[in-house]
């Protein structure tokens, strides 16, 4: 696993574990983005399950980043990262799934009781994708509006990835990825015509496909 900026660790980081939670909850940000990485996130909750979890995308951005640090405080969580020249490589589907598989992987080796079940966000898992998937697996579709450990995974893996894109968008101004994270906004879209392809675009995209070639 690569980092995409040097001062954010991809690393499994741990918070308080429930000795009768054994379920852990996963989901991703950054499927559709032209530029940067796309981060999974899995949570298993711990005793105090902060109040409010919901899909990030439901919730503004003042009350995402309360909750993320709530969460990240009080329940055990992972982050993996998968950076733009594995995706190029691998494929965004493979490449969210194997983000999936390594937050798991590494949020399971901490936990002091043993994993019984992974629900994840969507209608897919990495069972059988992924060699390294060796866990019962759950897809939900719409469940991190219906799963708060869902919820709490989407809340992570969201704000992890925001917090990229605003520290890529300092060395790279032209694109507005403060704002748009890296999707094809007019004014991302008119800063690759202009100024081409960064080593944080997705080269296997076709909008960055075909400004390389402008």
């Amino acid at each position: 696993m690569t980092q995409v900026t040097p001062d954010i660790e991809n690393s499994a980081q741990q918070g308080r574990f429930d000795p009768a939670n054994t379920v852990i909850g996963v989901d991703e940000a950054g499927r559709g983005p032209l530029a940067g990485p796309v981060v999974a996130a899995a949570v298993v909750l711990g005793q105090e399950i902060p109040a409010g979890l919901n899909d990030s995308k439901k919730l503004s951005a003042k009350r995402r980043a309360v909750l993320d640090e709530q969460i990240r405080a009080t329940c055990g969580w992972a982050v993996a990262v998968v950076d733009p020249d594995e995706i190029d490589r691998i494929n965004i589907f493979q490449a969210t799934m194997v983000a999936m598989t390594r937050c798991v992987r590494d949020l399971a080796a901490q936990m002091p009781h043993a994993l019984t079940m992974v629900l994840i966000d969507g209608n897919q898992t990495p069972e059988r994708r992924c060699e390294e998937w060796q866990w019962p697996a759950r897809a939900i579709v719409g469940g991190d509006g219906i799963e708060p450990a869902i919820s709490a995974a989407s809340i992570i893996a969201k704000e992890w990835r925001d917090r990229i894109m605003i520290e890529a968008a300092a060395a790279h101004p032209h694109y507005g990825w403060e704002r748009n994270k890296g999707y094809g906004t007019k004014q991302h879209m008119e800063a690759l015509r202009v100024h081409g392809p960064t080593p944080l675009h997705r080269q296997s995209f076709a909008p960055v496909a075909q400004a390389t070639l402008i």
